[in-house]
């Protein structure tokens, strides 16, 4: 996963707005840092979205939504 890629399932997922502000405030373990800052500080974007999405609980759907054609993100429900 790239940094673009962990951006963009972060605003399909959670939405621009709601999704910057998990990103900059949600603190995550095991880093005890906010997504943003675990990114800054050279974390693999992978494992910051993994444990964002285990934080969130969101569905498979959507922690793989990186992974999906454009037309298909779509259609996963939010």
């Amino acid at each position: 996963m790239k940094n673009s890629e962990f951006t963009l399932a972060l605003e399909e997922v959670f939405g621009p707005v709601f999704g910057n502000s998990l990103a900059q405030d949600l603190v995550l373990s095991p880093w005890g840092v906010s997504a943003s800052a675990a990114l800054a500080q050279g974390v693999d974007p992978r494992e910051v979205w993994d444990r964002l999405c285990d934080e969130m609980q969101v569905s498979e759907s959507q922690r793989w939504v990186y992974r999906m054609d454009p037309k298909q993100r779509r259609r996963v429900k939010r």
